[in-house]
């Protein structure tokens, strides 16, 4: 006879019972997973590869650790929104491939995020150079 109590069901994912390094180390393993998934994507490709480039170079701009830290960080923020952005995404497409008003929506406001976030590290990057080589 199954108890209808529910702490005594196992869970529907493993994940939710591991504790302590084992749920780390299991989560980091799934994180490596996601960047792995995300490196498919053209776009974070790209924005991948500048931030080889840009966060070096925020080191050279930056006059202090907080200038480096904007730099540097508006460049990750953009690697993270565009994955939260591919996540949206994937998961829209998994429901289905037929137009729907609400999955558009979705996708456009996942959209949007990534584009606010580029135009966030545009700004702090040219505010940044501005400064170093007008203002010296």
């Amino acid at each position: 006879m199954q108890s209808s109590d529910p702490s005594h069901r196992a869970p529907a994912n493993p994940q939710k019972a591991r504790s302590g390094l084992n749920r780390i180390w299991h989560a980091t393993g799934y994180s490596i997973a996601g960047l792995r998934a995300g490196w498919n994507e053209k776009a974070f490709r790209q924005e991948a590869l500048a931030a080889v480039v840009l966060v070096p170079l925020s080191f050279w701009l930056g006059h202090g650790w907080v200038e480096v830290a904007l730099l540097a960080g508006s460049v990750v923020i953009v690697m993270i929104v565009e994955l939260l952005n591919t996540g949206i995404e994937t998961a829209i497409d998994r429901i289905g491939p037929e137009w729907h008003n609400l999955s558009k929506r979705a996708k456009d406001m996942g959209s949007a995020a990534v584009l606010l976030s580029l135009l966030l590290c545009i700004g702090i990057w040219s505010a940044a150079i501005l400064q170093r080589f007008l203002h010296g």
